[in-house]
């Protein structure tokens, strides 16, 4: 069969003003000057995708801090390595964050920070030599909390957190878990066995171990349970704290929790399968809302902090001029 062309010359057309526009003047990004300051730099980010869930995250994390509802920070261990963790203990000491969980890798380079100001070795360079990850300090100190908690029956992170500080290490004030413990806050650690270089440590004891980061994951569900119209965000974690939260959450509400109605983030520089899934959509189906921010750690979330504050503020000059 020969193959006619389609003709376009009686295709209809519509006036503009007839038909669906995704884009406003109103939306459109505002210039902005040298020296212009964080609310004039926020204010004028277009009003579309990536920029109005930026706004839209922090609006709810001061909902969240306004209304002294659950703001539950979960994390890898990178935000740490490149240098997130003053900010995130200047949240714990504001009383905007009220918990925080991270995965098994974040104690060590808090700890090291807190110890020494430095972290992060190369691994390339040191493998060869059956050297990685070896560091006599970290081993022992980790590991020694480890088998405190088991043997107090309290949680990884708690320990940590409380033995950093009693060891007055130099950096302290630096450490989210001694900040998080000073403050009262709960900072829990999901640990995989095997996975963190404190594992081949002489002294490593994986009954303790085990024991103090399952009591962990009972606090974590503790924490779930309480996140109604609060928020939750996961920050660089592909696989172990999605996979953590999604159960701490059903187990919450197998238990009688009605969590629902919370907003739940993911902020990382790729976008993974899990966190999508178990943090971002299945959790708020029954009510709620899901964002997904992607770029990386240290450019976005130090911009997420200062519009989150932008926000605080903005509601208390509101309030300061209704009185």
């Amino acid at each position: 069969m020969k193959l006619r062309p389609i003709d376009p010359a009686r295709a209809r057309t519509r006036k503009l003003g007839t038909l669906s526009r995704m884009v406003a003047q109103e939306q459109l990004a505002t210039p902005i000057g040298a020296g212009a300051s964080v609310r004039e730099f926020l204010a004028a980010l277009p009003d579309a995708l990536a920029a109005k869930d930026l706004r839209d995250l922090a609006d709810a994390i001061a909902t969240a801090h306004r209304q002294r509802r659950s703001f539950i920070l979960m994390m890898g261990a990178h935000p740490l390595k490149v240098g997130l963790g003053p900010l995130i203990c200047e949240l714990i000491r504001d009383g905007i964050l009220s918990g925080i969980a991270t995965n098994g890798a974040a104690i060590i380079h808090d700890f090291e920070l807190a110890l020494a100001g430095r972290t992060s070795e190369d691994v390339a360079a040191e493998l060869i030599d059956g050297s990685f990850g070896m560091v006599e300090e970290t081993g022992a100190f980790l590991n020694g909390a480890a088998r405190l908690a088991a043997a107090e029956g309290r949680g990884l992170g708690e320990v940590v957190g409380r033995e950093i500080e009693r060891a007055k290490l130099k950096y302290r004030n630096a450490s989210i878990f001694a900040t998080a413990c000073a403050a009262g806050i709960p900072a829990t650690v999901h640990v995989t066995l095997g996975a963190d270089i404190i594992h081949m440590h002489p002294k490593a004891d994986g009954a303790a171990i085990g024991a103090a980061s399952f009591a962990d994951f009972h606090k974590l569900a503790a924490m779930v349970a309480g996140l109604t119209r609060g928020v939750v965000l996961n920050l660089g974690s592909a696989v172990v704290m999605p996979e953590v939260f999604l159960k701490a959450l059903n187990l919450a509400r197998n238990l009688g929790h009605k969590v629902n109605r919370f907003t739940a983030a993911d902020m990382d520089f790729v976008r993974h399968y899990r966190p999508r899934m178990n943090v971002v959509e299945r959790p708020t189906m029954g009510g709620g809302r899901g964002i997904m921010l992607t770029g990386h750690h240290e450019l976005m979330f130090p911009l997420l902090v200062a519009a989150v504050r932008e926000a605080i503020a903005s509601r208390s000059r509101r309030r300061k001029k209704r009185q």
